[in-house]
């Protein structure tokens, strides 16, 4: 067994030693004297003994340096690694070999607290399958309590272990098992034997293999520090994609600024929304970015910085060279940090110009329906190629506006036509009619559709009378010089009414024979006369006066049209 306390040094010393003592046997051997042959028999005797010994401790010495270079080449190569599965193959291959086992194992514990097998291997490099891979339970069970390593150099004989079934079954002999610790606690063991020959392990061995076990839980510690680190990356990408995948689809733009007011982030809605790419918005000012909305935008996020709360449902219009006047709605909160620490200014940002828009033809709309006929309307059902109906018309002029116009500025012009078309619309949508158009100074309208209306003749009529009052009203608020009038016609017939004109640009409309009819009769009505078709006053000759007119002959009709003149309601 190896001197520990050995070193080079000592080995030089005796050495020195042996080189005296065969100079001594040398002057001996010239003397030729009975004493000195005796005493040279002595001394080669002694050195005998002696290089035996120093062999031995060359000898170990040669192994422990070996060893020690093994080690440090198992060292670097474990811990070179993070995939350690291939470097334990290696290593353990090493250590067997240093050792002399016929074979090892290296078992780690697993979420059970069961110990199961990293890597197996035998003398000859190759790895050891299940059938061949019988252990002493027993010794590694007391390692695995005691947290201590274990030697028997021959597991037969041994009388700790001597009587187990295992050892007996399987002829072990000599084994090996230290434990792997990490800060101290045992993740797992290292298990060599050598069924054919007992004896083969030593103290050496043990340090040999303790050292190793060392390197082997520094590398396994890191290598689950790697895999925790890389499936807490992997679930930190993950989840940074899925955040993007969900920024990106945001509707609304979001644009994130720091304290000094200048941009880190903005998604794709941004981007459409100003109308500029990321490389051009991102580490930019807020005031330089969109600079005809600083002045509105500035002094409120000053305010939410003082007050440290948000100001939500902020509209502003301002102006973009590209697109002219632009609505938007704005959230402005502070962006804090983990710790609620303001780092900056949050904004999403609504784009709300084509919202405005449509709400404005809406509303035209609705000056042109009445809304209790628009909530009942499905716009999918309206189609394109018209549906042909029975409804009551309605056209209604402004007599004298053309002498009227020659006098007053197209501004004054606008504003007192303006005056009378409104007072006949809104007359119109008050009985739930639909004006269909104004044609310069008049107005057409019509009843029973999209919506039926069983009394609609008697709306249409309501409608006119309605006109006449209101203009006497507008008497009261207009000089002299605009007291102008309405002469009104009105029929029933069929007509086709559905959308005509393009995608782009529709119009509600009706078309047919009566539009043109009912058009007749208004131009032949004098100054808010009110003149009503026969087909019409069929329909509501119980609820009105009239007086009977003679009969039209109008431009495109073959036979004469018979009318009344509405007096009133009954």
């Amino acid at each position: 067994m190896q001197d520990e306390n050995t070193s080079p040094l000592d080995v030089k010393d005796q050495i020195l030693g042996l080189s005296r003592q065969v100079g001594r046997v040398g002057a001996s051997l010239r003397t030729n004297s009975p004493d000195s042959l005796r005493d040279m028999v002595d001394e080669l005797s002694q050195i005998e003994r002696r290089l035996y010994k120093l062999s031995r401790k060359t000898a170990a010495s040669q192994e422990e340096l070996a060893n020690m270079v093994a080690l440090a080449n198992i060292s670097q190569m474990v811990n070179s690694s993070l995939e350690v599965d291939e470097v334990l193959r290696i290593a353990m291959d090493t250590v067997i070999r240093m050792i002399n086992a016929e074979r090892g194992f290296l078992m780690l514990s697993n979420a059970d607290n069961q110990m199961i097998i990293r890597t197996a291997r035998n003398w000859e490099q190759e790895s050891i399958n299940s059938k061949e891979s019988s252990t002493s339970r027993t010794i590694i069970n007391r390692v695995i309590e005691n947290g201590e390593s274990i030697l028997t150099t021959d597991a037969q004989e041994d009388p700790r272990f001597g009587a187990q079934e295992s050892i007996i079954a399987h002829n072990m002999r000599s084994i090996l098992c230290v434990p792997l610790k990490v800060k101290n606690d045992l993740i797992g063991v290292i298990y060599a034997d050598n069924r054919v020959r007992s004896g083969i392990f030593t103290e050496a061995s043990r340090n040999v293999l303790a050292t190793f076990a060392n390197q082997v839980a520094i590398a396994i510690e890191n290598a689950r520090l790697f895999t925790s680190l890389r499936h807490t990356l992997a679930e930190v990408t993950e989840l940074k994609n899925l955040m993007d995948d969900i920024f990106a689809s945001i509707a609304s733009g979001v644009i994130t600024a720091d304290v000094q007011d200048q941009i880190t982030l903005c998604n794709k809605a941004a981007e459409a929304i100003i109308g500029q790419k990321t490389p051009e918005i991102i580490g930019h000012q807020l005031d330089k970015i969109i600079p005809s909305l600083a002045a509105d935008i500035l002094p409120y996020l000053a305010t939410m910085r003082e007050t440290n709360e948000p100001i939500v449902d902020l509209e502003i219009r301002h102006s973009m060279p590209d697109r002219g006047a632009v609505d938007w709605r704005l959230n402005l909160s502070p962006l804090k940090d983990a710790n609620q620490n303001t780092q900056g200014v949050a904004i999403v940002l609504d784009d709300l110009t084509e919202r405005r828009q449509l709400e404005a033809q809406r509303r035209l709309f609705q000056r042109m329906v009445s809304p209790a006929v628009i909530q009942q309307i499905d716009p999918d059902s309206l189609k394109m190629e018209g549906k042909r109906t029975d409804i009551t018309i309605l056209f209604a002029d402004i007599r004298g506006f053309t002498s009227y116009s020659e006098k007053q500025s197209p501004e004054k012009l606008v504003a007192v036509l303006n005056r009378y078309l409104a007072a006949a619309a809104d007359a119109v949508l008050a009985e739930e009619g639909t004006v269909d158009k104004f044609l310069g100074d008049a107005v057409m309208a019509w009843y029973n559709a999209p919506l039926p209306q069983p009394d609609h003749a008697l709306r249409a009529v309501r409608t006119a009378l309605a006109i006449r009052g209101a203009i006497e009203k507008l008497y009261l608020e207009l000089p002299p010089e605009a007291h102008l009038s309405f002469g009104v016609g009105i029929h029933y017939g069929e007509a086709v009414l559905g959308l005509i004109g393009t995608e782009k640009k529709l119009e509600y409309t009706a078309i047919g024979d009566s539009v043109n009819t009912t058009k007749r009769i208004q131009e032949n009505s004098r100054k808010n006369q009110i003149m009503i078709s026969e087909e019409a006053y069929k329909l509501v000759k119980k609820h009105i006066y009239v007086d009977k007119l003679d009969s039209l002959q109008v431009k495109g009709k073959s036979k004469p049209i018979k009318v009344y003149e509405v007096l009133g309601l009954r």
